[in-house]
């Protein structure tokens, strides 16, 4: 006798029981390239076409911003990338988009890529499909109602807590999930301690093909980033956009 077993796939039970990651990796020193070879997800970054080195073959850095809320940084930063003719990819949420729409016209105007951090800063492992397609959706279309990007191709998970099924449903709506190989504990904004400490801490990790993350609620990276930027070039590196790096179509990962 056959017996047919129906099964009916349950999402919200799959999220339950899904492995969740918390993104880490090796730092660089002395200019060797990162590593997340340890950190246990390497195969998932690379099955789902995710970022977490850009090309490795020349001295090139890729500066990324968070902006979760605004600190009164921003638009120092801002004011920064446009003297030095630096281009950025900025993160944003669903509560940056409502505080702060004329900051994300000015991005857009400026040249730079707004990029979806998601609508709450949820941990998306903990959803279901359709709720991490809302959450990202709410953010494209926040952003292309208040500025002239309408498209969005880039995806920072928040918390930096991802899964293969994360991944793929980002991918599913048209995402490059972009992670980081270079950072440092810079988000505590009653905890800075100089523009000189984040000059430090980002310089010692510089290395070809850094995708670097820097929050932008840190004065001290408002302080440093001028001479960051002036240093790195002084250096021989250059410092390039996300989609230059997609247009090249080499997305070396080493771990």
């Amino acid at each position: 006798m056959m017996v047919v077993v129906l099964i009916d796939w349950d999402v919200n039970a799959a999220a339950k029981t899904e492995k969740p990651f918390h993104f880490g990796f090796k730092r660089s020193i002395g200019g060797n390239l990162p590593s997340i070879e340890q950190e246990g997800f390497s195969n998932i970054i690379q099955k789902n076409d995710a970022l977490f080195l850009g090309n490795t073959t020349k001295k090139v850095l890729y500066l990324t911003f968070d902006n979760g809320y605004e600190n009164g940084f921003t638009a120092p930063i801002l004011d920064t990338l446009r003297e030095k003719n630096v281009p950025a990819t900025f993160f944003v949420t669903g509560h940056y988009i409502q505080d702060q729409p004329d900051l994300i016209k000015r991005m857009v105007d400026e040249g730079h890529i707004i990029g979806n951090h998601s609508w709450s800063h949820p941990d998306m492992t903990t959803m279901s499909n359709d709720q991490i397609r809302q959450e990202l959706a709410k953010v494209r279309d926040g952003v292309a109602a208040i500025s002239s990007q309408k498209t969005m191709q880039y995806l920072r998970p928040p918390r930096g807590i991802f899964s293969d099924r994360v991944l793929a449903v980002s991918r599913e709506e048209g995402y490059t999930s972009v992670f980081w190989s270079l950072a440092y504990k810079d988000w505590e904004v009653n905890n800075q301690k100089g523009g000189e400490y984040a000059y430090q801490q980002i310089m010692k990790q510089l290395h070809p093909g850094s995708i670097m993350l820097i929050h932008s609620v840190s004065s001290d990276n408002a302080a440093a980033l001028p001479r960051v930027i002036d240093d790195a070039r002084a250096k021989g590196y250059e410092f390039e956009s996300l989609d230059t790096l997609m247009a090249e179509q080499l997305l070396p990962f080493t771990f």
